[in-house]
């Protein structure tokens, strides 16, 4: 027997439950995991409140992020032994195979050797993040050194990872957060140039960080009002890429921004690189040496014990972190 996490019902974070479960063993092609930690994302709040663009059956599993010790292999897989240490590519259903328990069977292909000198902790916020960023900075929007890139919602685990990133090939990162609350660990934390939205005129921010040469990437999980100014800090033939919508309000199309500028507005879903055998080979080449570097490394904001899922799911609900939510086992 081993402990998962469960709900039966959408609602909020008390809808989860720990449950005792008979883990089969892993299927061919499949490499069974006994869990160190596990990485929160945001997709598990909204799959759990019944708004994910998966409609699971309920009673639900969930989870899309986990490191930990292999302990068992399938029929047909090569590369894995028990006892190695590894951490998991998010998979495109998380109800086919949630990542929320002590011992899980996970596909061959989405098992990962990380390097040693990661935590337990560091491993499980890995791949959501860095491949998210990766995929929208560099597989689509192709930034290059000296480019000027803009990070809405920096202080999230993937906004801070596009900040690695960009320092990593040489661009400059202006991180975008709602008040200066959080200025100086984004400084540290490799931002460029950071703007406080409550407290600065974006746009003339923009302008004085540009020197008026404008934003050839954005990087949005918002949405909203910020695109007219978003748009219009824009460099021409310039592209932002939307890989979120958490702005409550409408979002208006910058149509004079769009003609002038020739500008690219790309929505964006980390799913289009998982799919890809190629382009998930690149980007997971790209993120590993990152990792092994040391120019690449997740910031976690706080760990949880197991059996404080449903606190862990609350502060990833308050939007007060800075980096991933991890919870040990």
């Amino acid at each position: 027997m081993a402990r998962v996490v469960r709900f039966y019902e959408h609602g909020g974070p008390e809808m989860l439950r720990i449950e005792h479960v008979d883990v089969p063993p892993p299927s061919r092609g499949e490499v069974q995991i006994r869990v160190k930690a596990l990485g929160l994302n945001r997709a598990e709040a909204l799959l759990r409140a019944g708004a994910y663009i998966e409609n699971p059956p309920l009673p639900s599993g969930l989870g899309l992020e986990a490191s930990g010790r292999v302990e068992a292999v399938g029929d047909d897989v090569s590369g894995f032994s028990p006892g190695d240490a590894v951490s998991l590519i998010p998979p495109v259903s998380m109800v086919r195979w949630p990542a929320y328990g002590e011992l899980i069977n996970f596909p061959a292909e989405l098992v990962v050797a990380h390097p040693t000198s990661l935590s337990w902790e560091a491993a499980a916020g890995v791949w959501m993040a860095y491949l998210t960023a990766y995929g929208a900075l560099i597989d689509i929007a192709r930034l290059e050194r000296n480019d000027f890139v803009v990070i809405t919602a920096a202080s999230s685990s993937v906004g801070l990872a596009a900040i690695q990133i960009a320092n990593k090939i040489g661009a400059t990162p202006i991180a975008v957060t709602r008040t200066s609350a959080k200025r100086e660990a984004l400084l540290a934390a490799g931002a460029s140039h950071v703007i406080a939205l409550a407290e600065e005129d974006l746009a003339d921010r923009l302008r004085e960080i540009t020197s008026h040469r404008g934003v050839r990437v954005v990087l949005d999980p918002i949405g909203g009002p910020i695109f007219q100014t978003l748009t219009a800090a824009m460099a021409r033939g310039g592209i932002l890429i939307e890989y979120g919508g958490l702005s409550p309000e409408a979002t208006p199309f910058p149509l004079s921004s769009v003609l002038a500028k020739t500008l690219t507005l790309r929505g964006y879903l980390v799913h289009e690189i998982l799919v890809d055998p190629v382009r998930l080979e690149e980007a997971r080449t790209f993120i590993l040496e990152g990792l092994t570097s040391g120019t690449l490394l997740p910031i976690i904001a706080r760990s949880f014990p197991f059996d404080q899922i449903v606190e862990a799911h609350r502060f990833l609900e308050s939007n007060e972190q800075f980096g991933k939510i991890v919870v040990t086992i």
